[in-house]
């Protein structure tokens, strides 16, 4: 860590109102969490009946359970 020199202070000027950020240059958070989000467009008739997307994905994961189950048949 640098040291500055004393009597030699730098001035905090007051923030600007707008900063302009070169983006081009920024690289991805490699810790922040990646969990793959899909958004699907429902009609207006079915938003009123899910109040919430947990109601919603509940319904939906329930819907695929009553499907019959496949048979997967892996080659080797």
């Amino acid at each position: 860590m640098k040291k500055t020199k004393r009597g030699s202070e730098s001035k905090v000027s007051e923030m600007l109102s707008e900063y302009n950020f070169d983006y081009s240059k920024s690289k991805p958070n490699r810790f922040a969490k990646t969990e793959k989000q899909i958004v699907v467009q429902i009609d207006e008739d079915v938003a009123k009946v899910f109040s919430s997307s947990e109601k919603v994905n509940t319904a939906l994961r329930t819907l695929i359970h009553s499907y019959p189950k496949r048979n997967s048949k892996t080659t080797s």
